[in-house]
C-alpha cells in the first residue's frame, strides 16, 4: 500500500469512460492520502453558472474545452488533489498536453461489460439515452482508449469491485514513487534505464510515448515466455499496442547464424515495417540476438530492451552492444545498437535460479573491481542481501552498476579507446576462453566465466607485481563467499592451458596479434596493456587447475 508520508508532489488525474468509477474511486483515493477531491464537471458548472449541458446547447462544444481546460489549468495550481476529469478532457490535445505535463494522469481502463453494469440504472447519461447503450460505449471505447492509452498509468478494472481498483491504484503509485530513472546520454542518442518492481504491467504505459507506431514485435525465449509474457502482453493491450510474438530456444547455442536467420525470416514474413519496434523480453541471449536482428532487418528498426536476468539488467542491455557466437568465438558477429528504452522490472527475478542470479551478481561486483571500490566494498557488506533478493538492495545495486556502465561508455560508445570502453571487458577474454572451450552448453554460465576471469586477472596481475596480493585476496575470497568460482579447479571439468590460449587469439580485442588485456594495480584499477607474455598466461592457467 502506499506510504502516507511521502509527499504527494504532483496532482493525480483520474481519466476514463463514463461508469470507470473517476468519482468514486477519486474521493476514496483522495480520502487515503489525506488530500482534496474535486470534479473537473462540477467546477466547470460553478463557474459558468450553468449546466454542462446548457453550455454545449447554448454555445457548442468548442466554448466548453475552452472553459473546461481553463478550470482544469486553475485547479491543479492547488497541488495536491485528486483531479476526476469528464471523458472528453482528455481527448481535447491542449488539454491533454496540459494535464500530462503537470499531473500524473491515470487511466481506469473498464471493458464494455464492465461500464455496462456500472451505469446501468444511470437514467442522467444523455449520451446514452440516444440509443443501443452497448453500442454507443464501444464506439466510444474505439474512438478514446488510443489516446486514453497516452496515460502514465493504466489501471485494469474488469472486476467491477471499486476496492480492487483502488488498492491497484495505491500499489501502482507506491511502485511508480520507487521506480529509478537512469538517463544515458551518449553523442547522438539518449535513452532511459527504467529500474524498479512490477515494471511489467506499466510496460504499455512506459514505451507509448516513444513509439512512432502501436505495434511491436516481441522476441522472448521459450521459458522467460512462460512466466513473463502474459504480463507483457496485457500491459500492451491495456495500452492499445498491437503485438506479435516470436519464440526463441533458451540457452547459449540460441545466439547463433541459425536462430538469426530464423527470426529475421520470421520478422519479414510478418511484414515488420521500418518504424516497427523489436521488444526483447529475456536475458543477455535474447537481447543480444533481438538486438541483432533490429540493428539489421530493413536495415534497422527501433529496438527496446525488457531484460529479466540480473546479468542483462546490469550489463548486456545498457550500451547497445548486440551479436551472435560463432564457432570460432563468442560475440565476433554483431553490431553497436542502442536501445530505445530500458525496463528493468527487477520483480522477475524472483523467478530466476539462484545459481542465475549470482552469475548475474559477477557483473556487479565486476564494475567496482574496474573503476569503483566503492561499489566493491558496498558488495562485500551487503552482496548477501542482494542474493537473497531483497528488493531495495537489487533496485539499488542494478542502478548502481548501470550508472558505472553509462559513465565509462559515455565517451567511448563503440570501444575505439583503450582507456575507455575496453575497460568494462575485465575477465571477459579469459571468461569466454571457458565457455568456448565447454562449448557454451551451460556447464559454465557467462556470469561465472566472468568472476572467474577476473580472479585470473587478479592472480597474474599479483605473480607480475602490479597488484597487492591483500587485494587479490579480497576478491577472491568475496566471489567465494557467494558462490562463483575463483579457480579452474572449481569446474571440474579437465582444461587443457594450450586450448584456452589457441581460443584467446580468436577475441575480438586481438590487435596487430597481440591481445589487448585488462589489467589491475589493486581493487577499482584498471588499465590496458598487450604486452602480456604467453608463457606467464600458460604457467597460471597450469597452476590453476588446467593439464
Amino acid at each position: 500500500m502506499f506510504n502516507k508520508e511521502k509527499r504527494i508532489n504532483k496532482p493525480i488525474t483520474l481519466i476514463g469512460l463514463m461508469g470507470a468509477g473517476k468519482t468514486t474511486i477519486g474521493k476514496k483515493l483522495a480520502q487515503e492520502l489525506c488530500i482534496p477531491f474535486v470534479d473537473s464537471d462540477q467546477e466547470v458548472e460553478k463557474t459558468a453558472g450553468c449546466t454542462i449541458a446548457d453550455i454545449f446547447e447554448q454555445y457548442g462544444e468548442a466554448e466548453f474545452r475552452r472553459v473546461e481546460h481553463e478550470v482544469i489549468r486553475r485547479l491543479i495550481r492547488q497541488s495536491p488533489i485528486i483531479l476526476a476529469t469528464g471523458g472528453g478532457a482528455f481527448m481535447h490535445p491542449k488539454t491533454r498536453a496540459l494535464l500530462k505535463e503537470k499531473t500524473t494522469t491515470i487511466w481506469l481502463h473498464c471493458n464494455v461489460e464492465t461500464l455496462l453494469e456500472r451505469i446501468s440504472h444511470h437514467t442522467h447519461r444523455p449520451l446514452l439515452n440516444s440509443g443501443d447503450k452497448h453500442e454507443i460505449l464501444s464506439n466510444l471505447m474505439a474512438t478514446r482508449y488510443p489516446v486514453y492509452a497516452e496515460a502514465d498509468l493504466i489501471i485494469p478494472c474488469h472486476d467491477n469491485k471499486i476496492e480492487t481498483t483502488l488498492t491497484q491504484i495505491l500499489l501502482t503509485l507506491e511502485r511508480a514513487s520507487n521506480m529509478r530513472t537512469l538517463p544515458i546520454q551518449l553523442s547522438d542518442t539518449q535513452y532511459n534505464v527504467m529500474i524498479g518492481s512490477q515494471l511489467l504491467e506499466q510496460a504499455g504505459a512506459l514505451i507509448s510515448p516513444i513509439l512512432s507506431q502501436k505495434k511491436v514485435f516481441i522476441i522472448a525465449d521459450e521459458n522467460v515466455a512462460a512466466l513473463h509474457l502474459q504480463t507483457l502482453t496485457d500491459s500492451l493491450s491495456h495500452a492499445q499496442i498491437h503485438y506479435e510474438t516470436i519464440l526463441i530456444p533458451p540457452g547459449e547455442n540460441t545466439k547463433s547464424f541459425k536462430h538469426f536467420e530464423r527470426v529475421i525470416n520470421q520478422l519479414l514474413e510478418k511484414n515488420i515495417e521500418r518504424k516497427t519496434p523489436i521488444i526483447a523480453l529475456g536475458g543477455g541471449v535474447t537481447g543480444d540476438l533481438s538486438g541483432f536482428a533490429a540493428a539489421s532487418v530493413l536495415r534497422g528498426v527501433p529496438f527496446i530492451q525488457i531484460p529479466t536476468t540480473l546479468l542483462s539488467q546490469v550489463d548486456s542491455s545498457v550500451g547497445g552492444k548486440t551479436g551472435i557466437n560463432t564457432s570460432i568465438g563468442k560475440n565476433l558477429v554483431g553490431a553497436f545498437y542502442q536501445p530505445q528504452i530500458v525496463i528493468a522490472d527487477t520483480q522477475t527475478l524472483d523467478t530466476l535460479p539462484h545459481r542465475e542470479l549470482v552469475a548475474g551478481y559477477a557483473e556487479i561486483v565486476k564494475a567496482g573491481l574496474i573503476d569503483d571500490p566503492e561499489l566493491f566494498q558496498w558488495c562485500e557488506e551487503n552482496g548477501q542481501k542482494i542474493l537473497s533478493k531483497d528488493h531495495q538492495y537489487i533496485d539499488e545495486a542494478v542502478e548502481r552498476a548501470c550508472a558505472f556502465k553509462a559513465r565509462i561508455i559515455k565517451n567511448d560508445e563503440f570501444e575505439q579507446s583503450s582507456k575507455g570502453r575496453n575497460l568494462l571487458n575485465l575477465g571477459h577474454s579469459l571468461g569466454h576462453t571457458l565457455e568456448a572451450e565447454l562449448e557454451y552448453d551451460g556447464r559454465i554460465l557467462h556470469g561465472e566465466a566472468v568472476a572467474l576471469g577476473c580472479c585470473l586477472i587478479f592472480k597474474l596481475c599479483t605473480r607480475l607485481g602490479l597488484c597487492p596480493s591483500e587485494d587479490t585476496s579480497r576478491v577472491l575470497k568475496h566471489f567465494k563467499s557467494v558462490g562463483l568460482p575463483t579457480s579452474i579447479k572449481d569446474l571440474n571439468s579437465p582444461m587443457k592451458a594450450t586450448n584456452l590460449l589457441r581460443h584467446l587469439q580468436h577475441d575480438k580485442k586481438v590487435k596487430d596479434g597481440k591481445l589487448l588485456f585488462i589489467l589491475v594495480n589493486g581493487i577499482g584499477k584498471t588499465f590496458t596493456s598487450q604486452e602480456v607474455n604467453e608463457k606467464d598466461l600458460y604457467k597460471l592457467l597450469i597452476e590453476d587447475g588446467c593439464i
